[in-house]
């Protein structure tokens, strides 16, 4: 069985030849302690210790897990320095996974962005941008800044779900008005960047296989997933530099594909200091990790050594809400969220980490509206 996972990861670069290129790239996190924004530390949602409690009954297929605070000398981790290196091994074995990144990226000089077209809502700017993800590539992203901003704000980086109309979902202009958190943040006094990921190749064009196809034939020795997260990575490079942002007050938040996006780059960008992941699916057999564009087939040979707590566990100590409807996530999502506390707990006995289950499907009900603005609200 480790023979078979082995050969499906075999094909990426070594461990050493991947840290070289992930550190030019920019995944500079890896070597980085965790940091907290000063000066949250007594303010927090009055509901955080119901979204860590055990669900009355868990789901016969709920998995359990060994536990991450164990170094590679079998020895228990009780300290924060000693996690960090756990931290530093986990975050290098999935980038090594995940393979090549598809191009370097300088963070302190992210792509210029060009404006396309604009127009007001209300009390929010947007505009609709164009920039080069890649060197020679170009995509589009929108921005919703309040127009009489004075000063600075937190930025809040949105990720689209699985919807033809890709960025102009979360901007505010497709009919499914409680995903648009692009538009609704900036009227609450956030500037967001909103990118389009790359499996659309215009705003209203959905090639998911088409577009795989092609990413995977000019990178061979990537996964989809590498490319929605350097994607990501560039998202927060231009957002950190926009005019009027905060670049220590930067947040994620993403739903079902976006949900997919935000555990990712949480993870791997320190920068991020608070996220909320919406009806994702945590768990690796949850939803579709499957697919080209995100892991592919590896992650279902038996024996496959990873799991997505994880990643939750490497985004300690910062807020990470899970949100659920017992569709993608939901109570069997549990385990992973008791995995990760620990790592938490580390660092402060008020983990700012949980899961809330609206118990509503895939969606977004007002509900869990109410608690994504709460969340980002009370800690960013």
């Amino acid at each position: 069985m480790a023979r078979s996972v082995a050969r499906s990861i075999s094909r990426h670069p070594d461990r050493r030849q991947f840290l070289t290129a992930a550190s030019a790239v920019g995944c500079v996190s890896v070597f980085a302690p965790s940091t907290w924004a000063e000066g949250s530390a007594n303010k927090e949602v009055s509901w955080l210790a119901e979204t860590q409690q055990r669900p009355e009954k868990l789901p016969a297929d709920a998995k359990s897990f060994p536990s991450l605070l164990v170094d590679k000398a079998g020895q228990p981790i009780r300290t924060v320095a000693a996690w960090q290196e756990r931290r530093k091994e986990l975050l290098a074995q999935w980038q090594e996974f995940l393979g090549a990144m598809p191009a370097k990226r300088d963070p302190s000089k992210p792509p210029q962005v060009k404006v396309l077209e604009a127009d007001t809502v209300g009390n929010v700017t947007r505009q609709r941008v164009e920039y080069e993800v890649e060197p020679g590539l170009v995509t589009e992203a929108y921005i919703c800044r309040p127009t009489e901003l004075t000063g600075t704000t937190s930025g809040v980086v949105c990720f689209h779900s699985t919807v033809e109309h890709s960025i102009r979902q979360p901007a505010g202009l497709g009919k499914d008005v409680q995903k648009a958190f692009g538009l609704k943040f900036a009227q609450q006094g956030r500037i967001v960047f909103s990118p389009r990921c790359f499996a659309w190749p215009a705003n209203d064009k959905m090639a998911v296989q088409e577009e795989t196809r092609k990413y995977l034939a000019r990178v061979p020795k990537s996964l989809g997933m590498a490319k929605m997260l350097y994607d990501s990575l560039v998202a927060v490079d231009i957002l950190a530099k926009l005019p009027g942002v905060d670049p220590e007050r930067l947040g994620a938040v993403g739903h079902s594909l976006g949900a997919k996006e935000v555990l990712y780059l949480a993870a791997f960008d320190e920068r991020i200091k608070v996220t909320v992941s919406s009806e994702g699916g945590v768990g690796l057999k949850f939803s579709n990790w499957n697919a080209p564009w995100y892991l592919g087939t590896a992650i279902d040979e038996p024996g496959f050594p990873h799991d997505h707590h994880e990643l939750l566990a490497c985004v300690a100590p910062r807020p990470f809400l899970l949100v659920g409807g017992e569709s993608a996530d939901g109570d069997r999502g549990w385990p992973y969220i008791a995995a990760a506390l620990p790592a938490y707990h580390l660092s402060d006995p008020t983990a700012r980490l949980g899961q809330f289950n609206h118990r509503q499907g895939h969606a977004v009900p007002p509900i869990a509206e109410e608690r994504i603005e709460e969340w980002f609200r009370t800690y960013l």
